[in-house]
């Protein structure tokens, strides 16, 4: 027997692996048991925006009945899974919503919170090259929403948060980056260490006017690995927009999730206009991409559009 609470939006009440098999309707603090362990309660508990309750369960005579009231919500497990099985909870109830509560306000300390634990996501040799605007200002959420073409999710959120990859600050990070080494212990940095941000980064990073270092580094690079491995990029402008992106939304992702550990839920929003986004900002046409919008508030039932849709597995991982 495997509890789940409902503590999120419901979507429609039907069996996931049995189309016509049909649940009662459901509501945030109910409990739904299932006697099946395994892949489908995880498929019917990310369907349904259910979470395993971490509990103590015990059941009399296999009785629905007798075995509702036995669930301890509050019933001690081992810290290691009770972590795990919070985490595990917190990716699931994770949606893309698109119509939020416009009368519940995510409180603004919900909100430093969450933009504290995105800068706590790993990123590429510390530089952390990301930036976050969050746009409180009420003239410039409108002129935002407008960029985002007016959907229901800028339009009905709360707050909204511009994630922005930078290219042009990696000099001025890894000074940061030095001046932290310099203050601390000697004997706890390394010489490798120090040499890679005060040399080896310097020629990774810059590619030089119009790129012609760049192009350097191609040839050095091609040439290099023929007979051993060896950092192929960043070697280009190009590169360095892919990398600054990567750190950035894994950011992103710390962002959406800490919001919905802590009640609200978020819209990781590509559909906007990059031109107006960066001019409202002030944010340079070059050296800046625009990775997402993140608007974030309290869903509303219908603000999820249907079930979730994953493929197989088998399409996406490999072991070798």
């Amino acid at each position: 027997l495997i509890p789940y609470k409902v503590f999120g939006p419901v979507c429609e009440s039907g069996d996931v692996l049995a189309r016509d098999a049909r649940l009662p309707q459901m509501y945030a603090g109910d409990v739904v048991v299932f006697f099946e362990a395994g892949a489908y309660c995880r498929s019917m508990a990310s369907h349904y925006n259910l979470r395993t309750i971490p509990a103590e369960v015990f059941a009399r005579d296999g009785q629905i009945e007798d075995f509702i009231p036995a669930i301890d919500p509050t019933a001690a497990l081992d810290p290691q899974f009770a972590q795990a099985d919070a985490f595990a909870s917190t990716v699931a109830a994770r949606r893309s919503v698109r119509k939020f509560d416009e009368n519940k306000p995510i409180p603004a300390d919900v909100m430093q919170r969450s933009l504290d634990h995105a800068l706590l996501a790993p990123n590429s040799s510390n530089l952390q090259m990301w930036e976050f605007y969050w746009v409180r200002n009420a003239e410039k959420k409108q002129k935002l929403v407008k960029a985002c073409l007016s959907q229901p999710a800028a339009r009905t959120a709360s707050e909204l948060v511009v994630c922005v990859a930078r290219t042009d600050t990696w000099s001025a990070n890894r000074q940061r980056m030095l001046d932290v080494l310099g203050r601390a212990n000697s004997e706890n940095v390394s010489k490798s260490v120090m040499k890679y941000y005060e040399k080896l980064l310097p020629f990774a990073m810059n590619q030089g006017p119009l790129g012609l270092f760049g192009l350097l580094k191609i040839i050095g690079v091609w040439c290099i690995g023929i007979f051993k491995a060896v950092p192929r990029q960043p070697t280009s402008r190009s590169d360095m927009r892919v990398w600054s992106v990567k750190s950035t939304a894994l950011a992103c992702e710390n962002l959406m999730l800490s919001l919905r550990s802590q009640g609200f839920d978020t819209c990781a929003m590509e559909g906007f206009d990059g031109v107006r986004v960066k001019k409202l900002l002030g944010l340079p046409r070059r050296g800046s991409e625009i990775v997402m919008v993140v608007a974030a508030g309290a869903a509303k039932p219908e603000g999820i559009y249907g079930p979730r849709v994953r493929f197989d597995k088998c399409f996406y991982v490999f072991e070798v």
